[in-house]
């Protein structure tokens, strides 16, 4: 049967035992390097792309994605509603009220944002009612001064349904005693789970109980969108608010959260590269090995090319050889690390219990567990680099034992 010489002694090479076992060992130690640099890039961006998902869906399906607000409230917010969610962009549109303050309950105290909603209109636009862990957004009923809030807050004051809390607001109000903060017993009705930073800060009442508290007259204080694109939020915002005509101030998730997003951008490209670095470091080992092989077979070289081998074929049978080894290390990295990917999740959690420790706290990160997003776009990126490479490093080698002068070589046989 033909078999190409070059890929014949190319294969023979890379598969004998070598007499010089340093130089198999170097070559293991570079496929394996190679290996686990291609790995470990694949995993760690899929983590990445995970938190950029997590972002999009969690804390960005909880915040507005974009809102327009009136000075001095909204009088008729329904018509407000319709003329915004005319844009083919917006998919809904719901009133609030929006407010700083802190909770006191179980002996703690916390700074919270409050939440002013109608719970029909509230389900339309916020992902809230997927996560409810306890009651319903139907308990928040106006006059009640019912609150729904966070599972972390809940541990953390230690309340459970029906218990009392007592916000207050950073506002003054003048009475016979002298002057004191404004604040209101509620009950909390809910309790909610997203798993993210939200569920320590967040709470939402009735809008009409929130207008009370926070004295806005029966206002609405704007209307929050949801939009069908995240990444236009800016301009839909500018858009519908021209539309409405008037002084409204508008805003969207860019600006509240928006750094939270740039920060893992950058962070998932940083790290990129700097892995990358690895699998740079592991293909270049590649180039000490093949000089070694060289090294070690002048005098089968210069045989060869006795017998007719011309350079070129020289070149190729250790170009061979190289690329076997970074074929071998890249697609055995890449098996690996989409198998990491895919699993990391579950073996973070398995080590959490055994180790009785977890991790990702929601008290420090905006999310408590450790995400992963398997993106084929990277696995594709990362492998090509993996191979060109390993490729790019066997050219000198290969170049070097082209050059071999035979009767050189073959003086001292």
């Amino acid at each position: 049967m033909f078999k190409p010489l070059s890929l014949y002694v190319g294969l023979r090479y890379t598969a004998a035992k070598r007499r010089n076992h340093f130089i198999s060992f170097i070559s293991l130690t570079s496929m394996i390097g190679l290996m686990l640099g291609v790995a470990v890039l694949i995993i760690v961006l899929s983590v990445m792309n995970g938190f950029d998902r997590e972002l999009k869906q969690r804390i960005l399906g909880m915040v507005p994605h974009a809102t327009i607000q009136a000075p001095d409230g909204m009088d008729d917010w329904q018509s407000v509603d319709e003329k915004v969610t005319r844009h083919p962009q917006v998919i809904a549109a719901a009133p609030f009220i929006q407010g700083q303050g802190m909770v006191t309950g179980g002996g703690e105290v916390r700074g919270v944002m409050i939440n002013g909603v109608l719970p029909e209109e509230e389900r339309t636009v916020s992902i809230i009612e997927n996560h409810m862990e306890q009651g319903s957004l139907n308990d928040l009923r106006a006059g009640e001064f019912g609150i729904i809030i966070g599972r972390l807050m809940a541990r953390n004051l230690r309340l459970g349904i029906g218990d009392k809390i007592t916000i207050v607001l950073p506002e003054a109000t003048l009475s016979p005693a002298g002057v004191l903060p404004r604040l209101k017993r509620f009950e909390v009705k809910g309790i909610f789970s997203v798993g993210a930073e939200l569920d320590g800060s967040y709470t939402l009442v009735h809008m009409d109980d929130a207008a009370k508290l926070m004295r806005t007259g029966g206002k609405a204080q704007g209307v929050r969108l949801l939009l069908d694109d995240l990444f236009s939020a800016p301009r839909v915002a500018n858009e519908t608010a021209r539309t409405l005509g008037g002084r409204y101030y508008i805003s969207d998730w860019t600006r509240t959260h928006g750094n939270l997003f740039q920060a893992i951008q950058m962070e998932k490209t940083m790290i990129g590269l700097l892995l990358m670095f690895i699998v740079a470091v592991a293909a270049f080992n590649i180039v000490s090995t093949l000089v070694m092989v060289v090294t070690d077979k002048t005098g089968d070289i210069a045989i060869l090319r006795t017998m007719g081998a011309t350079p070129g074929r020289i070149m190729r049978i250790f170009i061979i050889q190289g690329a076997v080894i970074g074929i071998v290390g890249t697609l055995t990295g890449t098996a690996l690390g989409i198998l990491g990917a895919l699993n990391i999740s579950g073996i973070i959690s398995w080590i959490e219990g055994v180790l009785g420790q977890q991790f990702l706290s929601a008290d420090v990160y905006f999310i408590s567990y450790l995400p992963s997003q398997l993106q084929w776009a990277d696995v594709i990126v990362i492998s090509g680099s993996g191979l060109a490479l390993s490729l790019l490093a066997t050219i000198y080698p290969a170049w070097r034992a082209s050059r071999v002068d035979p009767a050189e070589a073959l003086r001292y046989e």
